[in-house]
Formats: C-alpha cells, structure tokens, sequence
C-alpha cells in the first residue's frame, strides 16, 4: 500500500522498505550451463531478437513486469515475494549500462508483457538496451523459468542470466532488492567473467 505522501510515480521508482524478502526455493538450480532456448522474441527495437545468438558476453535480466503511471497495480503486487521493483532494476541497468558496454557485455531485459508495455518503459525510463517479449513464453519454458500468476496475468519471476555465446554461465536468484542487482553483475563479470577492467 502507498504511503499518504508517495504518488504512484514514486512508487514506481522507489522500494517500499517493506517488502517481502523472497526466498531461493531452488526453481534455478538446473540453469548454469543451459544453452539459451533459440528463439525469436519481439524487441522494443521494431525487430526480433535471438538471445541464444547473441555473441559474447550476454546479461539478461528477467523481470514480472514494469508499472505504468496512471495504472494500478495488481492488487497484493508488494506482498509478492520478488515482484515489485522493476522500474528501479531497470534503472539501474541503465545508469550502470556504460559500465556493461566497457566489460563487452550486452543487455537485454525480457518479460512476458507486450512489446507495446515495454515500449512505454523504454520512452519513460530512457533504456539505452532493448526489452524483449516472452509473450509466447518461448524463452521461460524453454529454460524452466519459475513463474507465478496475478490476476490471470502469467508472469516471469526476477532472475537474472549471464551467458557467453548463448551458454548460461551464471544466474542470480532470488534477486532482492532489485536495484541491488547490478552491483552483482558487475563483481560477478570484473572477477569471474571478463577480467578486470
């Protein structure tokens, strides 16, 4: 629930300093080593992106899904365990992307709304990186993503993916708090991915 003197807009940028901590239930256990699933999604780009055929080093950051200002929220989204603050992981991406660029690395962000909803995120949080659909859920069921559902939304749980040449070498989740996220990228990708910059 907002506080009196937080307009929604704050919401989508801050994390309430209530939220549920999520715990690792194991559902990402199988993940290191997977090739990523050959498929096409939507880009916010106007095209279609083939994450699996990305090459190089490849961060991929999985999230339920951005608010809109204007838009309600589901109603218990902060009591869900991982599922608010994606607008604040995603700008955190984006205020570190230069740092992701000199590592070599690329970025994407996928959830299962539609290239239309992510557009909207990628003009309002000026995303330098595109987002991608998983509409189809072609990429999650592809992996075994865990997933959870929201007034008959079906959604992505957080977790993030660093892959080389489309092999997954390394995953984050549970991921809390979200805006936290990139520092472990980072220290993941300076000591044990790329090498030091």
């Amino acid at each position: 629930m907002l506080n009196q003197d937080e307009t929604p807009r704050d919401f989508l940028r801050n994390i309430p300093n209530d939220l549920p901590v999520p715990v690792d239930d194991g559902a990402c256990n199988h993940l290191e080593g997977l090739m990523l699933p050959t498929v096409n999604l939507p880009s916010t780009n106007g095209g279609t992106v083939n994450p699996s055929q990305v090459p190089g080093w490849l961060v991929i950051y999985c999230y339920p899904m951005t608010g809109q200002p204007g838009r309600a929220i589901p109603d218990g989204w902060i009591q869900i365990p991982g599922a608010a603050g994606c607008t604040p992981q995603s700008c955190s991406f984006r205020d570190y992307y230069r740092e992701l660029k000199a590592l070599n690395t690329n970025v994407f962000g996928i959830s299962t709304q539609s290239t239309e909803e992510q557009l909207e995120a990628v003009e309002r949080l000026h995303l330098p990186f595109d987002l991608l659909s998983d509409a189809s859920f072609q990429f999650s069921q592809g992996l075994r993503l865990p997933m959870f559902e929201v007034e008959g939304m079906r959604l992505t749980k957080r977790v993030t993916l660093i892959a080389k040449d489309g092999n997954i070498q390394k995953y984050f989740y549970p991921v809390f708090p979200p805006d936290k996220n990139i520092d472990e990228v980072l220290a993941w990708l300076v000591k044990g991915g790329t090498g030091v910059i």
